[in-house]
């Protein structure tokens, strides 16, 4: 079964790959960033990477013998004694506080002739932060909705607080007057009902004496 057998073969046999890694490390070591394609690009970054952990555990090592081990590796697979001692030497101070992430791939667009997509690799300065977190904007959201909440069970009891103001602002003569005042227009409506059913039912009981 083909386990962890993943790579980026980029149409090209092994040695060739291989050989094509080593050059590409070799110039993005000598120039600090390269152009190619957005595949080469990708396939770069892993073994680059790995390179620069070798030169970390060179650094950290206390043993001479630890020291050339790590930088033979270095050699074997980067293919240039110069890029290695320019790595491993000047290098890697910028990497020593960053936990990955050693380099930074840019889109360029598609190249003329044949169209393949353009990137552009580079290795990220020790001081870069990288981008800012956006966690802070949903914080935000989330703290809008409590906050509205809040000033409207504030407001209520200031609309409680007005109406009860206004009941009191009220003098009792107002409110017998009020009351006095609708009383009648009550009555002055049932009367006439009372009248108009008392007329209706005169009428059928004459009409049933009639009939009889």
């Amino acid at each position: 079964m083909r386990h962890n057998k993943r790579k980026h073969k980029l149409g090209v046999s092994g040695p060739h790959r291989s050989a094509m890694m080593g050059n590409l490390m070799t110039a993005l070591i000598t120039h600090g960033r390269i152009e190619t394609t957005i595949s080469k690009a990708r396939a770069l970054r892993p073994v680059i990477e790995k390179i620069i952990t070798l030169a970390k555990k060179a650094e950290k090592a206390n043993d001479a013998a630890r020291k050339l081990h790590y930088r033979r590796l270095a050699i074997a697979r980067i293919r240039d004694k110069n890029a290695v001692a320019k790595l491993f030497d000047e290098l890697v101070t910028e990497f020593t506080d960053r936990n990955g992430g050693y380099t930074r791939i840019y889109k360029l667009g598609q190249r003329i002739g044949d169209a393949a997509e353009m990137g552009l690799i580079e290795f990220v300065d020790g001081n870069d932060e990288g981008y800012s977190k956006k966690p802070k904007k949903k914080a935000a959201k989330k703290k809008a909705p409590k906050e509205a909440v809040e000033e409207a069970v504030s407001e209520e009891p200031a609309v409680e607080s007005a109406l009860s103001e206004v009941e009191l602002s009220e003098s009792p003569e107002e409110v017998s007057t009020e009351k006095v005042v609708k009383k009648p227009a009550k009555k002055a409506v049932k009367k006439p009902a009372k009248k108009a059913a008392k007329k209706v039912a005169k009428k059928a009981n004459d009409s049933t004496e009639k009939d009889a």
